[in-house]
């Protein structure tokens, strides 16, 4: 396992497992196979050995970790949706790994409370309230610039709706005065634009040339705790 051999690593784990299916370190081993799949980036086996464990010990002292397992295997699925914003259409995929791996998170921190992982579990579930915000702004920026300001106006809505607190919401807003615009609704659009003069006064959207800060989810690409089932029994 510390040399990265991770499909050695997991069948030398499950003849453990397997010969002494009652011993102390079956249920260690179990936790390392689902971590070691996690490692492999298989994220379908990783899903299953966790859900396993889960199933076979719902007591087990560190059943936290592989709640928490269970997310980082969906929130790393969920990164690779991000090579939508410059490579692919964004009504081509669907946020699924997003929110699933925002409901495995909260799982963990509504069922244990005092877990380690818990406050490592809220900042990502923060991340995955703004990627889910995010999607939303660009599917409206691709309906704006196709001249379906309609359903511009409505996703840009849900985002506003529905992510309140998320950067994107700025973005959000900014469309759906653009959109009211397009669709002769002037009055519409001068309470947008005064609700977005009011909350962003200094926005870059009323100056495009200006430079722009980091994309607001950058701030995770430093990386957070990915801790190992040894460090779940330490």
């Amino acid at each position: 396992m510390a040399g990265g051999h991770y499909e050695a690593a997991i069948k030398l784990f499950e003849r453990l497992e397997s010969n002494y299916p009652f011993g102390t370190y079956a249920a260690q081993a179990q936790m390392e196979i689902a971590y070691a799949h996690y490692k492999a980036e298989d994220q379908a086996e990783a899903l299953a050995a966790v859900e396993r464990f889960i199933k076979l010990h719902p007591n087990h002292p560190q059943v936290d970790y592989m709640y928490y397992l269970r997310g980082l295997v969906n929130f790393n699925d969920q990164l690779g949706f991000f090579s939508f914003l410059y490579e692919q259409d964004p009504t081509e995929r669907d946020p699924k790994a997003t929110r699933e791996a925002f409901t495995a998170f909260k799982v963990l921190v509504d069922k244990f409370p005092n877990s380690k992982y818990r406050e490592d579990s809220i900042a990502r579930m923060s991340y995955l309230v703004n990627a889910m915000a995010q999607y939303e702004v660009h599917v409206a920026n691709y309906y704006y610039r196709r001249g379906a300001y309609l359903a511009a106006l409505n996703r840009a809505q849900d985002a506003v709706a529905n992510y309140s607190d998320a950067p994107a919401r700025e973005e959000a807003l900014f469309i759906m005065m653009r959109s009211y615009d397009k669709l002769g609704m002037p009055l519409l659009r001068d309470d947008a634009q005064r609700v977005f003069a009011l909350n962003y006064p200094n926005s870059r959207l009323l100056n495009p040339n200006a430079a722009g800060d980091a994309p607001w989810w950058k701030f995770w690409s430093k990386g957070g705790a990915k801790p190992s089932p040894k460090d779940a029994v330490q």
